[in-house]
């Protein structure tokens, strides 16, 4: 997948809505549980339906472009360029990532909730734990004021602790391990941190609410049940209010070890399709496929539907294929009727949503960079190595040549490692021997190698020419996925 390639039709920052027309009711309240519903102060049920701001205040790989993990990332730039160009460089891509342009369009899609995702990094540093910069707080401030000037609420989402709450990418931890769940100490920091979060937006009422832990993967399982119980509490102790929204564990897709329902809680699962992926069966709207997706559905929402609580769909959506594919427009179709299909299950359920992403370099976003942008001009060549060598595992569909590299290696491993060994490697049978060692070989390894290679490219940058590659990721430089936005406006309008 080469999402550089992607051709430039009509600008993302044309309206494809009249302003007129949107009569959402203005935020006054803050939003309450009443049994399986979210509600506002004067009890009236509000399904939200929006979009995760992915790779923003938490970078990903195949979102902007970068390999590895954000932390390597960053101290790679930060080598190339220098402090000051260097924090000069950041700062105008995170302003510019979400502007109130941004917040605009989004209204006019008729969706009505932002998550948004941070990395703890922006607030505290690991050699001066328990200290709280400013600067993350002023930067989470300005998206939070740009979406309530659109009558937009938010969901505050923690996406990355440290030692990493998973063993993925977006934990930005950098090992394949979630030591999170070993160090107490770990813990006891993200405790205290909401509860600098919720004093510091205790009362705000275009907070939807706090979501303490993206895509938990605790082996153990009783350690986030232990977690869970330790931040409402420490959440409520200042501010009584907000809703928690609450993920299962194994990537927000596996709530058989919870036993109790927290006060004023939506409980959040993950639906990824593994249809709406390359290298994997693909949707085709069969009765079968169909059934499967509500298979899917059911399971993941069982403790919901049994305890009486609300269910907030955190993250779905799949990639699409860029036009270096002969067949993309085919193979789009069959990912936009996906996400028809998943969405039909959720209206029947009134669930709340949030697609991933809201905007990107061509994968999943709603809008993504155009070609003609002074970044992907300048990663053009970089992107189509990456993509060629498959180091990021969102979208990737390795070549025959890269299949004779790594199925060997598979295939020793599968033979000298006794399948009753592996069973006991979390999480299993989520990942596969495979998945396991592309994590430790791929994407932590080469994707660090490959981390110093594209710093480079940045090297002898002037700060305008910095500007004007921060300015790729404005709205006004980006362009529509228009059928998807077509698809959730026109959803965003049933109830």
């Amino acid at each position: 997948m080469a999402p550089h390639e992607i051709e430039d039709p009509k600008s993302a920052s044309e309206s494809t809505i009249p302003r007129q027309l949107l009569r959402r009711k203005p935020i006054n309240s803050i939003l309450k549980v009443r049994g399986t519903e979210i509600v506002d102060g004067d009890g009236e049920p509000v399904i939200l339906k929006g979009a995760g701001l992915g790779g923003h205040m938490n970078m990903e790989n195949f979102i902007t472009g970068f390999p590895g993990h954000e932390h390597e990332h960053r101290a790679a730039i930060l080598e190339v360029l220098g402090q000051e160009k260097y924090e000069f460089f950041f700062d105008k891509f995170l302003d510019y990532f979400f502007t109130a342009s941004d917040a605009k369009f989004f209204a006019e899609q008729g969706l009505n909730c932002i998550r948004i995702p941070f990395n703890y990094r922006h607030f505290e540093d690991d050699l001066n734990p328990g200290v709280y910069k400013p600067e993350g707080f002023r930067i989470l401030d300005r998206i939070i004021e740009r979406c309530a000037a659109e009558n937009l609420y938010v969901v505050l989402d923690l996406h990355a602790v440290p030692g990493g709450q998973n063993q993925d990418w977006h934990s930005d931890s950098g090992v394949h391990k979630a030591l999170f769940w070993q160090f107490m100490e770990f813990q006891n920091r993200m405790i205290n941190f909401w509860k600098e979060i919720a004093s510091h937006y205790k009362g705000n009422v275009h907070v939807a609410g706090y979501n303490p832990l993206n895509e938990p993967a605790d082996p153990a399982h009783t350690n986030l049940q232990v977690f869970y119980t330790r931040v409402e509490k420490a959440i409520r102790s200042v501010d009584p209010d907000h809703i928690l929204f609450l993920d299962g564990n194994t990537y927000a897709m596996d709530f058989t070890h919870f036993k109790t329902v927290l006060p004023n809680t939506v409980y959040a699962m993950h639906d990824y399709s593994m249809m709406g992926f390359p290298m994997c069966e693909q949707y085709t709207g069969t009765a079968a496929q169909d059934a499967s997706l509500k298979r899917s559905f059911d399971r993941k929402v069982e403790f919901m539907r049994k305890n009486g609580v609300p269910i907030w769909n955190g993250e779905f959506g799949p990639v699409y294929a860029s036009t270096s594919d002969a067949e993309h427009e085919k193979i789009n179709q069959g990912r936009y009727s996906l996400i028809q299909a998943q969405l039909k299950i959720y209206r029947e359920s009134r669930v709340s949503w949030s697609i991933w992403t809201y905007k990107d370099i061509g994968y999943q976003g709603m809008v993504y960079l155009s070609p003609s942008t002074a970044w992907m001009k300048l990663l053009k060549p970089f992107l189509t190595k990456k993509a060629a060598l498959g180091t990021d595992f969102w979208g990737r569909n390795d070549s025959k040549e890269i299949q004779d590299i790594y199925d060997p290696l598979f295939a020793h491993l599968r033979d000298v490692v006794p399948a009753e060994f592996h069973k006991r490697r979390y999480p299993s049978p989520l990942w596969g021997i495979e998945r396991h060692a592309e994590r430790v070989l791929r994407e932590m390894l080469m994707g660090e190698y490959l981390g110093f290679e594209m710093a480079e490219l940045f090297r002898g940058k002037t700060f305008d020419e910095l500007d004007e590659l921060a300015a790729s990721f404005k709205l006004e430089n980006c362009v529509q996925r228009s059928e998807l936005n077509e698809i959730l406006k026109k959803d965003s309008e049933l109830h």
